[in-house]
């Protein structure tokens, strides 16, 4: 009989399994299941990309171990990328880091700044490493709910009201809030004002704050997502990771960046020294040629989910399902149908899956306040995207 060690009992069994299960049995017996459940890009990385990394895994020179914090030419080449973009200054020595994906970041960060006794606060609905690397670290999770309602301000002033509430409800205080804008599940956004008024709370009450940016390259119809590190101060109390991930297409490829506060990025650093050699030479090469190349790229499948994501809500709409193009990331989080409530998020995309022969993540996934929801990924194609609208649609037509 397999034992589970007292820090993996930590760890519920992962709810989306449910439906990955049902999804991997229906093809076994032949069904064309239409994926828009993991947030997996299908998108390929632009040539010129692939390229370089071909060209310098040939090399006799780069085979050997890296640099775990990352090889000095591409922490330039993002802290140039970010000083073009979001016109931050970041020392490529002190405050850059890579990591391997900004999962690996993130949880690796936590592990070295946290304890049994500290206490993380964590939004929900909630991306899942959000919630279990303080976990995994030993510390105590308080969630704060991320708001449904209203407009784009309205949200943000209760969100942070929301934040402000638990902190104060919090014994001992706080260590750190984990935030990520665009948000995966919701999409919600958010502007700089709501950065500024965070991080004036962070310094007051000494709490640190991680941003995950992972969707910050895939924004819509004139919204631009910005940092935290554009606020004057955010880097005494704040780091943020970055991702090649999404807009760069470069998923497999795990390269990711803890930006900003010195004191994390020199504690990740020492403990990511113990644990890995860094991310094969090329993959980190070749990742320089992305970032420090033409941005159209990123714009190219910027605009290519904006259109599958405009198919996927019209095509709703249009069935009877009620819902709103999101402003940013490449999901649309949508509250189940007032007929199919009754189902709760799990049932309801099984019953997707095994009628309409479409996979969507049920929403309690992502945390308790995410029941009653589920999140579409536009990563098929736009006729896949039609046919899994059609099929929706007489589904909802019964």
């Amino acid at each position: 009989m397999i034992e589970e060690f007292p820090r993996i009992k930590r760890l519920p069994q992962y709810v989306f399994a449910v439906v990955n299960d049902l999804k991997a049995r229906l093809r076994k017996e032949g069904e064309d299941i239409i994926d828009l459940g993991m947030g997996n890009p299908d998108l390929p990385p632009a040539p010129h990309i692939i390229e370089k990394l071909c060209e310098s895994a040939k090399k006799k020179t780069t085979h050997r171990y890296s640099m775990s914090q990352g090889i000095p030419r591409l922490r330039k080449a993002i802290a140039d990328f970010y000083k073009k973009r979001y016109d931050v200054d970041l020392d490529p020595e002190k405050e850059v880091i890579m990591t391997i994906g900004s999962k690996e970041g993130l949880a690796h960060l936590m592990l070295a700044m946290l304890e049994p006794g500290d206490i993380a606060m964590v939004p929900s609905p909630r991306y899942p490493i959000h919630y279990y690397a303080p976990v995994i670290a030993g510390a105590s999770v308080l969630t704060v709910p991320l708001p449904f309602e209203g407009d784009d301000s309205q949200k943000q002033e209760q969100f942070l009201k929301n934040i402000y509430e638990t902190y104060e409800d919090s014994y001992p205080e706080a260590k750190v809030l984990i935030l990520n804008f665009p948000n995966n599940p919701t999409t919600m956004t958010v502007d700089i004002e709501f950065f500024k008024e965070i991080v004036k709370f962070a310094k007051k009450k000494k709490l640190w704050i991680v941003h995950d940016l992972a969707y910050g390259d895939l924004c819509y119809d004139g919204y631009k997502a910005p940092s935290i590190l554009q606020v004057e101060g955010a880097k005494d109390i704040a780091v943020e990771t970055y991702s090649l991930t999404k807009g760069f297409s470069m998923a497999g490829w795990r390269v990711g960046f803890v930006l900003g506060n010195e004191t994390l990025v020199y504690n990740l650093k020492r403990i990511k020294s113990y644990l890995d050699y860094g991310m094969f030479t090329p993959i980190q090469v070749a990742s320089i040629i992305a970032l420090e190349g033409d941005y159209s790229v990123v714009e190219k499948a910027r605009d290519i989910y904006s259109k599958r994501l405009d198919i996927l809500v019209d095509g709703l709409n249009k069935a009877g399902w009620n819902v709103q193009k999101p402003k940013a990331t490449m999901f649309l989080w949508a509250k189940i149908p007032e007929k199919f409530q009754h189902m709760g998020s799990i049932e309801f995309s099984k019953f997707l899956l095994t009628e309409g022969k479409v996979a969507v993540a049920p929403g309690i996934g992502f945390g308790e306040h995410g029941e009653g929801y589920v999140r579409f990924a536009v990563v098929e194609n736009e006729k896949r995207i039609r046919q899994a609208v059609s099929n929706i649609k007489k589904l909802m037509r019964k």
